[in-house]
């Protein structure tokens, strides 16, 4: 089932922020319903059902969340067990994750409660990215309105002594790997882990830990209350679900909406974002879920679906499915220079591809936005993409080189015709505002 999706079958019926965020207004929007019944079946049919929905990672990841749960020890020993939610989203371009914390916070304060059961946690730890300052303080507000009312803490009402905690980062765009988020929540410098171990053997203070993004748990209550059939009734195999998906740039209705997954990208934006701005003609490319996915060309965009599994089929991927729009006027190559330095700027150094290479990338891809590159060097720089892609301890180094990738893939002939054009004299001239993202 395919778009657009009906008010009835929306988790997230506050997005938008029209409604009361606080209990009362979770409450008359179904949250907090039934949880203690959830509580009182055993912790594998609670793991078994998230399972059978087909609900994956909506962080990007696409990991089959109920099966990262069962990754936990079944056994409980000396070392408790910890639930931690990425709320850094400190992706360019990503901007879903913060319409739940700031508009139905209680949706995922009550799924961390559940996924905690599931997983044989009472503590958890919801890391926040440090811009997100009025976001923090809406959420802790919702904490304290659950903690009065004895939904969680030591004896509430759902039967499940749970504490839950939120960390305010400082701001890094690594803290979005989950184990530089372990580091960065112990108080260490935000840098990530080698694995294994994973976390689901040595995760924060060296206990078992599961990491989870914040709509990945916002949507489990609903799933347990409506059943995984209906959850699985959404999009194709593998690829169940609605999912939260945004569009920003060159769109005429920029927004955070939820649908199923599955839908064709075209649709989606037409129906939803108000199409291009211009016309669907106007589209040069889009970016399908962050500035770390590579582009692909309005072609490819008439048919890819929105999923894990067809984007890969036009060589890009989900990512956090928040759409970046470009019209024939952007300056591509400036685009992708100006991602370019955003990640040689947030590598911790760690990793030497990532260290030398991401800073290699942005200084070629700034004399490509002008022409000055010599033909050869986009050969090259393809290669040293490629070395850095796969080899670096976290993502980033994957995130530097992809962008890269899809440019010279589907716009070599952008690059090639500005260097000729330099070298024949004709250098050239920035316009005034070619980035929708800056």
């Amino acid at each position: 089932m395919v778009g657009i999706l009906e008010d009835k079958d929306r988790i997230f019926t506050n997005i938008y922020g029209l409604q009361d965020w606080g209990l009362e207004g979770a409450k008359a929007r179904g949250c907090w319903n039934a949880t203690r019944e959830m509580l009182g079946q055993s912790h594998e049919w609670v793991c078994e059902q998230i399972r059978e929905s087909g609900l994956r990672g909506r962080g990007g990841g696409g990991f089959v969340t109920g099966f990262k749960w069962t990754l936990m020890p079944q056994q409980l020993s000396e070392r408790p067990h910890y639930l931690v939610v990425n709320a850094d989203e400190s992706e360019p371009g990503a901007c879903k994750d913060r319409e739940i914390i700031r508009n139905d916070p209680h949706l995922l304060i009550e799924g961390c409660m559940i996924a905690s059961y599931a997983i044989r946690a009472h503590t958890a730890y919801i890391y926040i990215r440090g811009e997100y300052v009025m976001e923090r303080e809406r959420l802790e507000a919702a904490i304290k309105q659950a903690y009065a009312a004895k939904l969680i803490g030591k004896d509430n009402v759902n039967g499940w002594d749970f504490d839950l905690h939120v960390t305010h980062g400082g701001g890094a765009y690594i803290c979005g790997d989950e184990t530089a988020l372990m580091e960065s929540l112990e108080g260490k410098k935000g840098q990530p882990r080698l694995k294994p171990p994973f976390p689901a053997g040595a995760g924060i203070y060296g206990c078992p830990t599961t990491i989870n993004n914040v709509e990945s748990i916002a949507v489990v209550g609903t799933i347990l209350r409506r059943g995984a059939g209906w959850f699985s009734s959404f999009g194709r195999p593998k690829n169940a679900g609605t999912k939260l998906m945004a569009a920003s740039g060159h769109v005429n209705k920029p927004s955070v909406v939820e649908e199923a997954m599955s839908i064709p990208m075209r649709q989606l934006i037409e129906d939803h974002f108000g199409g291009v701005r211009g016309g669907w003609g106007k589209l040069k490319a889009v970016i399908p879920g962050g500035v770390s996915m590579p582009m692909i060309t309005r072609e490819q965009a008439e048919t890819v679906l929105m999923d894990f599994d067809d984007l890969p089929r036009v060589q890009s991927r989900l990512g956090t499915a928040t759409m970046i729009l470009f019209d024939e006027d952007t300056d591509l190559v400036r685009v992708i220079a100006r991602v370019s330095r955003f990640f040689k700027h947030e590598s911790c150094g760690q990793c030497t591809p990532c260290r030398e290479g991401t800073g290699w990338m942005w200084r070629v891809m700034e004399r490509m936005v002008t022409g000055e590159a010599e033909m050869r060097e986009i050969d090259m720089l393809l290669d040293v993409a490629s070395q850095v892609e796969g080899h670096t301890i976290c993502g980033l180094g994957d995130a530097a080189a992809w962008p890269i990738q899809g440019l010279f893939r589907n716009f070599r002939h952008e690059v090639e015709d500005r260097i000729t054009s330099y070298r024949a004299g004709k250098p050239h001239v920035q316009g005034a505002a070619l980035v929708a993202a800056e």
